[in-house]
């Protein structure tokens, strides 16, 4: 007999909502959608004819909180949307995600879009909106071919469009590609998008639910948030309610990568800790090596140790140990991970992604970026002056990065120092090792590496010497090479190429 799915142990601990159906049934068959119970959320909310105001009661007494990262509740921004007495209104699904090594929304809307279609449709009889968009970055084909199907076959059946199932309730859904830019999944820059002006951020007072997309009324919320609501409306709020804890209701998808033998889209519920999913749905470390931390919520989250992986993966519990839940982007690291060059490299993420409307991002996280880059790549003989610099690096960056927080206009600003700052935090020690010894304690950082030939391994085959770019390697064929420390430029090439194992780097 075959054993049941979900006692394999990387389902096991999974709850599924969200992904129910991914992987289940053909995307593109509305059929098979409505075998599985798709659109009789709906159906049963325009049968009670109150105007929408059951489904936000369901949707306020379940305590969704928005997945998009600030996990602002659902209800309260749906009633603050629906309050507003201007018309038209407008529902927004940011399906932007631009987090590295993030591809939670982009396996919905491939495996599922009917599920966050509906989602929609309820929220815009909520909040009496007639219009909406799905913002969907263009590098996700697959997910706008399936959209752009499913949205004309509910148009040609009546689900979408003007008096949908008779009950005088209209709505009108528009797919917008986006560019790829990822300070638009801060909701002002993707308003500014979709009106087809440049993709940055506004002031706020107006936010959006009172002067949104052409100045009316506008609701946004993420792929994974309209992706709960059905489940809400057709099992009650109640019943989403006792999923989780006390302040973080419901279930939470993550894109499990790094050194982890079970990679992929997970979905647990919320208070599950941050170790059961890595050791348990995640199977632990590959090659067994040692854990050295999680990094959670994207470019804007922070790093999390050992001795820390017991904390419950909520929105305040996160936040309390300096991370934030963010998107659901879920990095494994092991020993091998410097944890300044992650830094560095989320840095260089964010300084690229930013917009330049602001000058405390615009211009701070440069400068963190050049003195990262400085703590990982120092210049070889460097003067008093650069050496004095060096050490008061990590100073700097401890000033940089409140004032960065504190004075950006936008969400993308205001976390780009959480990388470092947890880093900072935990790993202190590398930092110092860089910094202070000149040496990377992961073994990761190569122009902190002196690279040596091993006498008893190398058969001096010359491979080495014919790839080292500066000629820094010599020896006669079939005897042992050296490798010149004034000529080496730390490249690595020599490791790289060589089938004997003889060249070591410390």
């Amino acid at each position: 007999m075959l054993p049941n799915l979900y006692d394999l142990p990387v389902l096991a601990r999974q709850q599924r909502t969200v992904l129910k159906n991914c992987g289940l049934i053909d995307p593109d068959s509305l059929s098979e959608f409505l075998a599985r119970g798709g659109y009789a959320a709906l159906a049963k909310a325009l049968a009670a004819g109150d105007d929408g105001q059951s489904v936000l009661d369901h949707v306020l007494q379940s305590g969704l909180r928005g997945r998009g990262g600030g996990g602002f509740p659902t209800g309260r921004k749906w009633q603050l949307t629906r309050q507003q007495t201007n018309t038209p209104k407008y529902l927004v699904c940011n399906a932007d995600e631009g987090d590295p090594g993030a591809f939670m929304d982009r396996s919905v809307l491939e495996g599922d879009p009917h599920r966050v279609i509906e989602g929609m449709l309820l929220g815009a009889l909520a909040i009496g909106a007639s219009y909406g968009y799905i913002y969907c970055r263009a590098e996700y084909p697959l997910a706008i071919k399936r959209l752009e199907h499913s949205i004309e076959e509910l148009e040609r059946v009546g689900l979408l469009g003007d008096n949908i199932l008779g009950s005088g309730f209209s709505f009108h859904l528009k797919l917008k590609q986006g560019a790829g830019a990822f300070v638009c999944g801060e909701e002002t820059a993707l308003l500014a998008s979709i009106e087809g002006k440049r993709g940055m951020p506004r002031v706020r007072p107006p936010y959006p639910a009172q002067s949104g997309l052409w100045g009316q009324p506008t609701c946004i919320n993420n792929v994974e948030t309209f992706a709960n609501v059905s489940s809400i409306v057709a099992e009650g709020g109640a019943w989403f309610a006792g999923i989780g804890t006390e302040r973080s209701k419901g279930t939470k998808v993550f894109a499990l990568t790094g050194t982890v033998k079970n990679s992929g889209l997970v979905e647990v519920p919320m208070g599950i800790t941050l170790r059961e999913v890595v050791f348990e749905v995640g199977g632990g470390i590959l090659e067994d090596r040692p854990f050295k931390a999680v990094q959670i919520g994207g470019p804007s989250g922070g790093c999390i140790p050992d001795q820390l992986m017991d904390t419950p993966v909520d929105y305040d519990s996160l936040i309390a140990v300096g991370a934030m839940m963010g998107s659901g982007g879920l990095v494994v690291m092991d020993e091998r991970t410097c944890m300044v060059d992650l830094a560095r490299f989320f840095m260089e993420f964010i300084r690229n992604e930013s917009c330049g409307k602001c000058i405390p991002c615009r211009e701070g996280t440069t400068r963190m970026l050049e003195i990262l880059e400085r703590i990982v790549r120092p210049a070889s003989g460097e003067s008093p002056r650069e050496t004095v610099e060096r050490f008061k690096s990590v100073t700097l960056l401890e000033e940089l990065a409140p004032v960065i927080r504190d004075t950006s206009l936008c969400g993308l600003g205001q976390t780009a120092p959480n990388p470092v700052l947890s880093t900072l935090r935990y790993f202190r020690d590398e930092y110092e090792a860089h910094v202070f010894e000149r040496r990377c304690p992961a073994g990761a950082c190569r122009a902190l590496l002196t690279f040596h030939i091993v006498a008893e391994k190398c058969k001096g085959c010359t491979l080495c010497a014919r790839q080292c770019p500066t000629g820094a390697i010599w020896g006669a064929p079939k005897q042992t090479h050296i490798i010149d420390q004034d000529k080496c430029v730390h490249c690595g090439a020599c490791q790289d190429v060589c089938k004997f194992d003889a060249v070591s780097a410390q």
